[in-house]
C-alpha cells in the first residue's frame, strides 16, 4: 500500500502495519499505524515489545519520545526512494 507515513509524513512511500500494541502482547485487535518500512524498522530497533505496549502505544506517544523524535527530525528530509540503515539502540 502506498500513502502516507503517520510518524514521519512522508508521503507516496510504502507502507507497513505496525501494532500500536504489540501483537504477542495482545495487540492483535487494537488499533494499529501505518507507517514506512524505516520508520518501523526503527522503532523495533529502539524499543522492546514490552515497552512499546506500556508507554508507547499511540503515534502521538512515539512522535514525542526523544530518541524517536531525533530520528524523525532527520528522516523527514530523505527522500523516499533513499535506502536507510537503521541504528539499533544501546540500552534495549
Amino acid at each position: 500500500m502506498i500513502g502516507t507515513c503517520e510518524l514521519c509524513d512522508r508521503d507516496e512511500i510504502e507502507l507497513t502495519i505496525h501494532h500500536l500494541t504489540p501483537r504477542e502482547l495482545g495487540g492483535s485487535h487494537l488499533p494499529i499505524a501505518y507507517l514506512c518500512k524505516s520508520c518501523h524498522k526503527q522503532i523495533h530497533a529502539l524499543y522492546s515489545n514490552r515497552e512499546l505496549a506500556i508507554r508507547l502505544n499511540t503515534v502521538l506517544l512515539l512522535k514525542d519520545d526523544e530518541a524517536l523524535r531525533k530520528y524523525l527530525k532527520w528522516i523527514k528530509k530523505q527522500p523516499v526512494t533513499r535506502a536507510v540503515r537503521i541504528r539499533k539502540s544501546k540500552t534495549k
